[in-house]
């Protein structure tokens, strides 16, 4: 491969730690901040040229110049369809949305994108058993990645998950625990068993490389908008690690000089049972406070605190962007919009994105020529049961 990686640094500001990436990482050791992985972006710009690209696998790991140096294990993730979505652009007001589909990724989810990244490094590092608290998708990522590349795979969800996940981590011979709780609840059972157990945390920002899987979805769209990068993203907002990475992206591609400074404003997208994004961007706050009592039908927006979300609101606010809460309501009837208008069975999560493009077209926030992109993280097929609700079946 041509990886240029080089370090890991913190992401805190004012921490400055940087640390080998030769061997395995979680947390800063000063700080406890996520690590993000550092490259020769000098170097990787002497390769990686649209015209390189061109002859590249189609895959996320056509941009190996930024991806961490391993031997990818791989089921085929990344270049999704980016899909003019005419007729539901109509219905809301908009001359060019799009639906970036990450459901037609393996396993049905943008989770594909960091699980592979996260258990090609692991095993390239000699690590036997990775584990992690799921939300629901990341725990089929997880678990497909590993049977792959043959490890062992520890996972703790809510009891509540939709069914098809739990069902599809146990086909994949996954050790699943499911916890009476939250998915806070699912990550101290993994944080309290890991070192006794030898297993190797690859919870969300909890190590460094599930981060550069995702930030593959910056680099299509930056291929896929030939002349710049789009107006608008929506990104359904649990855990976060979509948005940094695609932040992430854009500040490499403009470091290689293959991107102008001109960002697209991002727009995190939650729902009103879980929003403490949201609740940290109306007050106009660093950070978020743990929300109490987190419900909702789109399980991998209930994420109380996330880890990084400091990372999460310095980039929406860089980019101008918003964050906008929607009921559970109105995102399955976004759902059932995009169905009818489009034929994309939708995740939940890709519904809460586009009853938020809604609301801010509603508030003059989004106008109709803007060219917005809305991501629909994972397929509904894996959500029968909220399905099943949104049809009264």
């Amino acid at each position: 491969m041509r990886s240029s990686l080089t370090h890991l640094e913190c992401s805190r500001p004012g921490c400055g730690q940087t640390l080998d990436c030769a061997s395995p990482q979680n947390l800063c050791p000063a700080c406890h901040g996520p690590l993000l992985a550092r490259y020769d972006l000098a170097k990787a710009r002497r390769t990686f040229t649209r015209d390189a690209l061109h002859t590249r696998i189609a895959s996320m790991w056509r941009y190996e110049e930024v991806m961490p140096p391993a031997a990818p294990v791989t089921l085929g993730e990344g270049m999704t369809p980016l899909l003019h979505a005419h007729r539901l652009g109509e219905h809301v007001g908009l001359d060019r949305l799009y639906i970036k589909d990450e459901g037609q990724n393996p396993t049905n989810s943008f989770k594909a994108r960091g699980l592979s990244a996260a258990v090609s490094m692991a095993k390239s590092l000699g690590i036997g058993t990775i584990a992690l608290p799921t939300a629901g998708n990341a725990g089929g990522a997880a678990a497909a990645y590993a049977a792959h590349a043959g490890l062992q795979c520890v996972i703790a969800m809510p009891v509540d998950t939709p069914a098809a996940i739990v069902l599809e981590c146990r086909a994949f011979g996954a050790e699943v625990h499911l916890i009476d709780g939250l998915i806070s609840d699912c990550g101290a059972f993994i944080a309290k068993n890991a070192a006794a157990n030898g297993w190797y945390e690859v919870s969300t920002l909890k190590e460094p490389y599930r981060i550069e899987g995702k930030k593959t979805m910056g680099y299509e769209l930056w291929e896929e908008f030939e002349d710049g990068l789009p107006d608008v993203i929506v990104y359904p907002t649990g855990g976060g690690v979509g948005l940094i990475g695609m932040w992430k992206a854009f500040e490499e591609l403009e470091a290689m000089g293959l991107a102008g400074s001109a960002r697209p404003r991002m727009i995190a997208a939650q729902a009103e049972g879980c929003a403490p994004i949201v609740r940290a961007f109306e007050q106009h706050e660093s950070a978020s406070v743990m929300w109490e009592k987190a419900a909702t039908v789109a399980a991998g927006l209930r994420v109380p605190k996330p880890l990084g979300d400091f990372i999460i609101l310095a980039d929406v606010y860089a980019s101008a962007g918003e964050a906008v809460a929607v009921s559970d309501a109105d995102l399955m009837v976004a759902c059932v919009d995009m169905a009818r208008l489009e034929g994309i069975l939708g995740a939940p999560e890709g519904g809460a994105g586009l009853a938020a493009i809604t609301r801010l077209i509603a508030r003059g926030k989004i106008s109709r020529h803007e060219s917005v992109v809305l991501f629909n993280t994972g397929s509904g097929y894996k959500y029968l049961e909220a399905w099943q609700a949104a049809l009264g079946q």
